[in-house]
């Protein structure tokens, strides 16, 4: 097992990774940039090094720096967490040629399954069911021939990216020129790829996740799904496990397909393949992840598996030892509510001092928090503060303590996401489980 391990991210998720690590008796080091020099991570981590000043692309997505940082310290792995550079695998390949393990997968590995071309090529090879699509577009004139041939609506989307960047829905013949320059152009600026394709867009689906763990002697496991339905803009607001519409029948099959893929290509250590649900039931893969989720928790609550210790056992090349359970059977039901400082209904970012933080308790309650009272929330990243995970014995005791979580919960000198949830929670559509990707957009149209 590693002796000390430089976490390349900030916030919430890094604390995450510094407490397993902890647990683990691994010695931690935090990055940092000058707006974070008081952040929570840095303070609980065993050593913190800057890297650059406030700017993500000067501090926590400058590879060089970081590396030195992992030299300075005596790190000997570097775990990404999400974002930044956490796909990026030209700095999983910069990690390994600096003789430092990067937990999560090769860069062969990302490459494979991280674009989102080659991961539809792998997902055909091995039977998941797909969406007509295509690959990589050469033109807006491209774009046009194969709209044609999959039918309108379709949507371009990025190769490369994630979080709802570089995706356009085209309605029309009209529309897809401007959408094609465009994706493209967001993702050249947001992933350094410009490559964009398409794929038939479905119009109120339902957003399925499963969660895929894998280690270097053959173990593969899934750990059931996560049902992402409610976002906005395509990023996740709510996230719960298991999904209210999934069946075991469904949960084995989709299971024993990505065991079978995830076996042919060599990929070891945690992943999520997203899935869109249509009108009628039916799952098409979408696109893989190739780390840890920011909604990972549910998975955690309902399973009773810390996915950052896997990850890191998988990374040291150590045998996950874990039940062979097919499908892995949800044990309860968890939901995530993923609190930003942002108003709740323009979702402007709110960045600001918090003058008062005091986090829900009690029991079946988890907060994943990177802030506190007395913190500036910077201006120069995402906006995701915290987490609140609530667990029940069933979806409806979970929806009632999570409901209580969020009243208690005081965030004061900044505006948050927290009403939104509030208004979800208590929307009927949501209560039965019968959401879909077009249900936030319903309710912040009803001003809540």
């Amino acid at each position: 097992m590693f002796k000390k391990v430089l976490i390349a991210n900030r916030g919430e998720i890094a604390i995450r990774i510094i407490r397993t690590c902890r647990a683990l008796g691994i010695k931690t080091v935090a990055i940092h940039s000058t707006a974070d020099e008081g952040a929570l991570h840095v303070r609980f981590a065993d050593e913190a090094v800057c890297v650059g000043p406030p700017e993500a692309t000067r501090s926590y997505l400058d590879m060089p720096a970081i590396i030195a940082a992992a030299e300075i310290s005596g790190a000997d792995a570097v775990h990404p967490g999400y974002g930044f550079l956490s796909e990026n695998a030209a700095f999983a390949d910069l990690c390994r040629k600096c003789k430092l393990t990067f937990i999560g997968p090769t860069p062969e590995a990302m490459a494979q399954w991280g674009d989102k071309v080659a991961a539809r090529a792998n997902a055909t090879k091995h039977g998941l069911p797909l969406l007509p699509g295509t690959g990589v577009l050469e033109s807006a004139e491209h774009a046009r021939q194969e709209a044609e041939r999959i039918g309108y609506p379709v949507i371009c989307k990025a190769s490369g990216g994630g979080g709802g960047r570089g995706m356009r829905i085209v309605r029309s013949a009209d529309e897809i020129e401007a959408a094609f320059h465009s994706a493209s152009a967001e993702a050249e600026s947001g992933f350094k790829n410009p490559d964009v394709y398409l794929e038939r867009f479905i119009e109120r689906p339902r957003h399925i996740e499963f969660q895929l763990l894998a280690d270097q002697h053959g173990g593969v496991w899934t750990l059931g799904e996560r049902e992402c339905s409610l976002q906005r803009r395509h990023q996740k607001v709510i996230e719960e496990a298991p999904s209210p519409v999934m069946t075991e029948e469904k949960r084995l099959e989709i299971g024993e397909r990505i065991r079978a893929a995830v076996l042919a290509t060599g990929y070891h250590t945690v992943g999520t393949l997203e899935f869109l649900m249509d009108e009628n039931g039916e799952l098409y893969f979408m696109e893989m992840n190739t780390r840890i989720q920011v909604e990972h928790p549910v998975t955690e609550m309902v399973t009773g598996v810390d996915l950052v210790e896997q990850q890191l056992i998988a990374a040291a090349g150590e045998k996950v030892n874990l039940p062979d359970t097919r499908p892995w059977k949800p044990r309860g039901h968890a939901i995530e509510c993923r609190i930003n400082a942002e108003d709740p209904r323009s979702f402007a970012p709110w960045p600001g001092l918090i003058t008062e933080y005091h986090p829900p308790g009690g029991g079946g309650i988890r907060v994943d928090s990177g802030v506190f009272g007395g913190w500036r929330v910077p201006s120069h990243y995402d906006s995701l503060i915290a987490k609140v995970i609530a667990y029940g014995k069933n979806r409806e005791e979970a929806l009632a303590k999570m409901r209580v979580a969020l009243e208690e919960f005081i965030i004061a000198g900044i505006r948050t996401n927290i009403p939104l949830h509030q208004a979800l929670l208590s929307d009927p559509e949501v209560v039965a489980g019968n959401m879909s990707t077009r249900t936030i957009e319903r309710i912040v149209d009803s001003g809540f």
